[in-house]
């Protein structure tokens, strides 16, 4: 057994109780109480999310279909690729991914990519995002939720991966998206 596949039993926190502390919109916070792998008690805060799908839109061209948006808890716009969260526990990620591409940027796929589930911060956050690659792309008519404000931006995605490598983008979900939508599609050959 490798270092890397080794028994993990003596790290694990049993979860004894789990008390909800506060519901809003998106996210649900919980109080757990668990004990320790050394049998000490402790406390941890988890914030409960639905989840999530994200797109990375790629032309035949080899442009990328990106969203400005403001983020109001870090108070700043970010360039992400197109993403929303599920609609309802347990609604389909794939279907969720085509809904949101084409709210946000009007855009359908005919070929879809599952390029990876991220975690996005496991230290307090349940969150998963699936990630897809979509290609064959068609436009049609953008319909944004009625709290969504967006611009649309294009550009190749070698132009993309080349900010992400410089440390222009910040959101995590474009960051990986951008990096394996790349290496996927030169591997596929297309030289993006």
């Amino acid at each position: 057994m490798t270092r890397l596949e080794r028994d993990d039993s003596d790290i694990i926190e049993r979860i004894d109780h789990e008390e909800r502390v506060f519901s809003g919109k998106l996210v649900k916070v919980n109080r757990l109480d668990v004990t320790l792998p050394d049998g000490r008690p402790a406390m941890r805060e988890a914030i409960r999310h639905p989840g999530a799908s994200a797109i990375v839109p790629v032309d035949a061209d080899g442009l990328v279909t990106l969203v400005r948006q403001f983020r109001a808890p870090i108070g700043r716009v970010l360039l992400e690729i197109p993403a929303g969260k599920l609609d309802h526990p347990g609604e389909d990620r794939a279907e969720a991914a085509r809904r949101e591409l084409r709210e946000e940027t009007g855009l359908s796929a005919g070929k879809w990519t599952h390029l990876t589930d991220i975690v996005t911060t496991p230290g307090f956050c349940d969150e998963v995002i699936s990630i897809y690659l979509a290609e064959e792309l068609t436009r049609g008519e953008t319909d944004p939720d009625e709290d969504e404000f967006l611009n649309i931006v294009k550009m190749p995605l070698s132009e993309l991966t080349e900010r992400v490598m410089r440390g222009e983008i910040a959101d995590s979900k474009t960051i990986i998206g951008a990096l394996m939508a790349q290496e996927l599609l030169k591997e596929d050959g297309h030289g993006v």
